[in-house]
C-alpha cells in the first residue's frame, strides 16, 4: 500500500516575557494578573486558540529540563498546499499569523474580551516539506508598540512542518450495505478491503458473519466482561455487527455492538449516563481478541450532537484501558472522529481526542530541532495525528472517508482495525437517532417492531 503526502504544520513553545515598570500605570500590561492568550490562523483552515504562559524577563526559554508544549496543528495534504500558495499575495509563500491578546479568551454580547498586544506573521515555504521537516520559526520576536521609556514585549514561538504520510481509505456505500473499501491515492481507487453488515442476537443467529461465528470459537468469554447479548426491556438496537474482509476473503477486524443502545426511561434517547458500546476486534490465536471499545451516546443541547468515547484495550486481563478521543459529532452536519495525540484543536463540532501516546506497535519518537517533547506512554512511544474518519448527520448518506497515518500502520490487520472502528463511528450516528424516528430496512432485523 502507498500513502498519500500530508504535511503536519505544528506551532508550540508559547511564552511571553512582558516587562514591569518601575512606576506602575493603569494603561500599562501587569501579566501577572493579566492572562494573555493567541489566536493562530492560517488562511483556508479554522482558526485555533492557546493561552501563552507569561515568563519573568529574567528567565531563559525554554530551559533543557522543561517539557515543551504544543499550541495548535494543522494538517495539510497535497491539495492544501496548491491551494495556498496559489492564493498567497507571494508567489509559492504562505504566511502563519498569530495574532496575541491580554485577557481571558472568549466574547461578550459578540465583543471579544481581549486587547491586541500585538501580531507575528511567520512566512512559510512549503516546498519540500512533504519529505523533509523543516523549521520555520524557533526563538524570541518583538511584539507591540515600544512606550517611553519601556522596551516592546518578547514573544517565543516554534513553527515547523513535517512528513506525515497517511493510507486513505474510502467505503463504497454505507457500512450497514456491505461495502468494499478502496485506497485512495490520487486519482487511483484500489479495493483492498470488503465489509460483511450482519446482526448477532438471539433471534437473528443465522444472519451472523459466518467468517466472524468460526473465528470466534470459544472466544466469547468477553462478551460478559464489556457488555451484555440479554433480552432488555423497552426500545432498543442491539446485535449489530460488521467484518472486514481481505481481497483473499480472510476477516482481518470487526466491529461488534457489545451493549445495546437502549432509550433512556421516559425518553427517546440514548442518554450519556447509559452509552451503547462496540468492542473493536482484531483475530489472533484462532479467535477475535479485543482492541479497543466505543462508547455512544445522544449528547442534549442547542443541537444535539453524537457524544463518543473510544478507548484502547491494551490487557485485557489486567482490566486496563486508555481514553485515546473523547468528543462530539453533529448529528446534522456530521463532522470528523479524530485521534490526534497530543494535539491542542479545539472541537469545532469535528471532534478531538485527549493526550496521549499512540496505539500501534513498531512506533517510535522522532527528534530533531525544535521538536515537542511528550510524556512517556506505558504502550508505546508514538506521538501526533493516528487516524481521522469522516462522517455525514442523521438521515444523509455517508460513505465515510479515513486517514491513518503510516506510523501506526504495520500490517493489514492494523489498517483494517481502523476502518472497523471508522464503521462503528458511522453506525453508531444511526443507533443513537431519536427511537421516535424509523432507521433504514438494512438496520433493522426482520420482524423488528421498532423499524
Amino acid at each position: 500500500m502507498d500513502p498519500c503526502p500530508f504535511v503536519r504544520l505544528t506551532v508550540g513553545n508559547l511564552a511571553l516575557k512582558v516587562p514591569v515598570p518601575a512606576k506602575p500605570a493603569r494603561t500599562v500590561i501587569h501579566p501577572s494578573s493579566s492572562p494573555c492568550f493567541c489566536k493562530i490562523k492560517l488562511k483556508g483552515f479554522a482558526p485555533q486558540t492557546a493561552v501563552i504562559p507569561y515568563i519573568p524577563p529574567e528567565n531563559n526559554f525554554p530551559d533543557a529540563g522543561q517539557p515543551q508544549t504544543l499550541a495548535a496543528t494543522f494538517h495539510l495534504n497535497k491539495e492544501d498546499i496548491e491551494r495556498l500558495a496559489g492564493k498567497s499575495i507571494f508567489a509559492g509563500k504562505i504566511c502563519l499569523k498569530i495574532h496575541i491578546f491580554t485577557g481571558r479568551t472568549g466574547a461578550t454580547c459578540g465583543v471579544n474580551t481581549g486587547r491586541i498586544l500585538g501580531k507575528v506573521s511567520v512566512p512559510l515555504d512549503l516546498t519540500g516539506t512533504e519529505t523533509r521537516a523543516v523549521v520555520f520559526h524557533n526563538g524570541w520576536t518583538a511584539v507591540g508598540k515600544d512606550a517611553k521609556g519601556s522596551p516592546a514585549s518578547q514573544f517565543h514561538v516554534n513553527v515547523r512542518a513535517e512528513p506525515d504520510p497517511r493510507f486513505v481509505f474510502q467505503f463504497d456505500g454505507e457500512p450497514e450495505c456491505s461495502p468494499q473499501v478502496f485506497q485512495i491515492r490520487g486519482n487511483i481507487r484500489q479495493p483492498v478491503f470488503t465489509c460483511n453488515f450482519s446482526f448477532r442476537s438471539t433471534g437473528d443467529r443465522h444472519q451472523r458473519s459466518r467468517s466472524l461465528q468460526s473465528e470466534q470459537g470459544s472466544g466469547r468469554g468477553w462478551l460478559s466482561t464489556f457488555g451484555s447479548e440479554r433480552e432488555r426491556p423497552g426500545k432498543e438496537r442491539k446485535g449489530w455487527s460488521i467484518t472486514v474482509h481481505d481481497l483473499s476473503g480472510s476477516p482481518v477486524a470487526a466491529a461488534s455492538m457489545v451493549t445495546p443502545f437502549v432509550a433512556s426511561p421516559g425518553s427517546d434517547r440514548v442518554s450519556r449516563s447509559n452509552p451503547g458500546s462496540w468492542l473493536i476486534l482484531r483475530p489472533g490465536e484462532g479467535t477475535w481478541k479485543p482492541w479497543g471499545r466505543l462508547e455512544a451516546w445522544r449528547e442534549r443541547g442547542p443541537a444535539d450532537g453524537l457524544g463518543y468515547r473510544f478507548e484502547l484495550i491494551p490487557d485485557m486481563s489486567a482490566g486496563s484501558s486508555v481514553v485515546l478521543a473523547e468528543s462530539t459529532l453533529s448529528t446534522a452536519k456530521g463532522g470528523k472522529f479524530t485521534i490526534d495525540l497530543g494535539s491542542n484543536n479545539s472541537n469545532n463540532g469535528n471532534g478531538s481526542a485527549r493526550s496521549g501516546r499512540g496505539s500501534s506497535p513498531g512506533c517510535s519518537p522522532r527528534g530533531g530541532s525544535g521538536d515537542f517533547g511528550f510524556g512517556l506512554w506505558p504502550f508505546g512511544a508514538c506521538r501526533g495525528f493516528v487516524m481521522s474518519a469522516r462522517v455525514e448527520g442523521e438521515g444523509k448518506c455517508s460513505n465515510p472517508t479515513v486517514e491513518v497515518s503510516v506510523q501506526h500502520v504495520s500490517c493489514t490487520e492494523d489498517a483494517a482495525a481502523y476502518v472497523a472502528l471508522a464503521a462503528a463511528v458511522d453506525l453508531s450516528m444511526d443507533a443513537c437517532r431519536l427511537f421516535s424516528q424509523k432507521l433504514r430496512k438494512e438496520l433493522c432485523p426482520a420482524n423488528d417492531p421498532l423499524c
